[in-house]
């Protein structure tokens, strides 16, 4: 009798949930009944809330000296909204995207009575774009480099049944589909990526740029525009658009020898729409910083074998332990290294997976009181 009191005592002492996690670094215990919020060191996260459609879990590790991912979800009358805005050249334009890009599809909705189309999602976007291009304009002559700063953009938008999802950038979704009654997933990407190391996104700019032998260059083991930047899409990057900013007082590296006769880069996001079904488990928002290290399989299958609580920490966590064991280093020693010398080891990572229950989707329910939320690491 005295053996088994003994044996159930540390049964007790965990916490309630499947596989919950014991006492993380910061002394909290999780539990997939209950969300909380809080920072490891340099990684903010959100365990689990309710959104519009089911539970979401959200989080953000910073590599950078200034955070230069932005993320957010928003879920009220509208439907559901994720964002997952990855900067470059600093956090200026993921910064205006967070601040403009959701309240520009807001107001064109309200325009549209709540009617979603590819359209409504492309004038958000122009707008948010053309705004930024007019805060460089405002700032030319005292922030000049903000000319070349510049964001990626993923948004995925649930309006009744179905799921839109926007891009720009190397940023991706990946869909968690059930297989049959085999206990199985799969992992589906969604999203398109505008990168110069895939060949399609080469070609793409070749054909467009026919006269400009120059227009991807091979440099420091990748693809670049113009020998520059990796990504073919963007907010911001005026210096790329306009050329009115591509000369003094610009900083040298970004200007380029030859003059620009038509825009190089775009903000023009490739748009698709899917149909949500039975089988459609959840989906994974990330910047590319989760993606160097970890593939669509990897992640489905560590969201599918795990808790919700905490599962967008747990694929940043996995991310890093890859990170360091590909420097032959250990991940508590990663933990360690600051910020600007962590971005050596890896980039700001930002994650937001939507677990999707489909009673709640089939009935359209608005979630009440909305839910607005952003990552909330220091500036």
């Amino acid at each position: 009798m005295l053996q088994a009191l003994m044996n159930l005592i540390p049964l007790c002492l965990k916490p309630f949930g499947r596989g919950a996690d014991k006492f993380d670094s910061i002394g909290i215990i999780g539990s997939s009944f209950g969300g909380r919020e809080g920072k490891d060191g340099l990684l903010w996260f959100r365990d689990v809330g309710k959104y519009g459609s089911g539970d979401f879990s959200m989080a953000v590790v910073q590599a950078n000296q200034v955070l230069e991912d932005q993320s957010q979800i928003e879920s009220g009358p509208l439907g559901t909204f994720v964002g997952i805005y990855d900067g470059h050249g600093g956090p200026d334009a993921a910064r205006y995207v967070c601040d403009h890009l959701f309240h520009h599809f807001q107001a064109i909705s309200a325009e549209s009575h709540g009617i979603l189309t590819t359209e409504t999602i492309e004038r958000a976007f122009r707008q948010t774009e053309e705004g930024y291009t007019a805060l460089v304009s405002d700032l030319w002559s005292t922030r000049p480099q903000i000319a070349s700063a510049g964001s990626c953009c993923l948004v995925g938008l649930i309006f009744q049944q179905t799921l839109f999802v926007a891009n720009l950038g190397d940023s991706r979704v990946v869909l968690g589909k059930k297989v049959g009654n085999t206990g199985g997933i799969a992992a589906i990407q969604l999203s398109t990526e505008h990168n110069a190391n895939l060949e399609a996104v080469r070609q793409e700019l070749k054909e467009l740029h026919p006269n400009d032998p120059q227009i991807v260059v091979f440099k420091h083991g990748v693809w670049r525009v113009k020998g520059i930047i990796q990504v073919s899409r963007s907010i911001g990057d005026v210096y790329m658009k306009k050329a009115q900013f591509n000369r003094e007082p610009l900083n040298p590296k970004f200007r380029l020898p030859e003059p620009m006769n038509m825009p190089i880069m775009s903000a023009n996001p490739t748009i698709i729409s899917h149909s949500l079904q039975p089988n459609d488990s959840f989906l994974i928002f990330a910047s590319d910083g989760l993606w160097e290290h970890l593939s669509n399989e990897k992640a489905v299958d560590i969201v599918n074998s795990n808790p919700r609580a905490g599962i967008a920490k747990r694929l940043i966590k996995a991310a890093l332990h890859e990170a360091a064991r590909k420097r032959e280093m250990r991940y508590s020693d990663l933990r360690n290294i600051d910020k600007k010398v962590r971005r050596h080891f890896h980039d700001d990572i930002s994650v937001i997976v939507l677990f999707l229950n489909h009673d709640l989707i089939s009935r359209g329910a608005a979630l009440d009181p909305p839910l607005s939320l952003r990552s909330a690491l220091d500036h």
